[in-house]
């Protein structure tokens, strides 16, 4: 059965990440994770989960630029034109993930989680997620209120809802 972002809305973390092991585990899928304004969130949401190993081998925290270029291949040149919070930046480090870890899909995360560090374009609450795997992406774009908490605990729950809209049946 299909998931809807309603259907899975009101839904804590550890019952969104509980949701998406039992997912990955029927349709045989494996997850990996880009993060950069959430550092980790989403891994540990995922690795809460009791045997979530049959289904995350690896996730990357790249908070820097570097990193992002440096471990999931995201070009020099679309860090330098678009920043790191954009479509181009989520998508290629989702994509350098699912390369990398093999694995079948991914989430990618980047933002301005604040208190700082906010602009005209990009205020502080904007974040970029991306869904895909190394040959397909689709990004959103989210302006989230709050302070940094509540900022990145959005961010960690839009990614689980997101994965789990978007996990193929076997053999998709």
């Amino acid at each position: 059965m299909p998931h809807s972002a309603a259907s899975l809305a009101n839904l804590d973390l550890v019952t969104l990440a509980e949701r998406l092991g039992r997912v990955c585990r029927e349709r045989g899928v494996t997850v990996t994770v880009a993060e950069s304004c959430t550092g980790g969130g989403v891994a540990s949401a995922i690795t809460a989960v009791a045997g979530s190993s049959d289904y995350f081998g690896t996730g990357y925290v790249t908070y820097a630029n570097d990193a992002k270029t440096r471990l999931l291949g995201v070009p020099e040149r679309l860090l330098a034109e678009h920043g790191a919070v954009s479509r181009e930046v989520v998508e290629a480090m989702v994509a350098g993930a699912c390369r990398d870890s093999g694995a079948d899909i991914g989430v990618a995360i980047s933002g301005v989680a604040g208190p700082g560090g906010g602009s005209a374009d990009k205020p502080v609450g904007s974040v970029w997620l991306a869904w895909g795997d190394a040959e397909r992406q689709q990004a959103e774009c989210h302006r989230y209120p709050g302070d940094r908490r509540a900022v990145r605990e959005r961010a960690v729950r839009d990614a689980l809802i997101g994965l789990l809209m978007r996990i193929p049946s076997h053999g998709e």
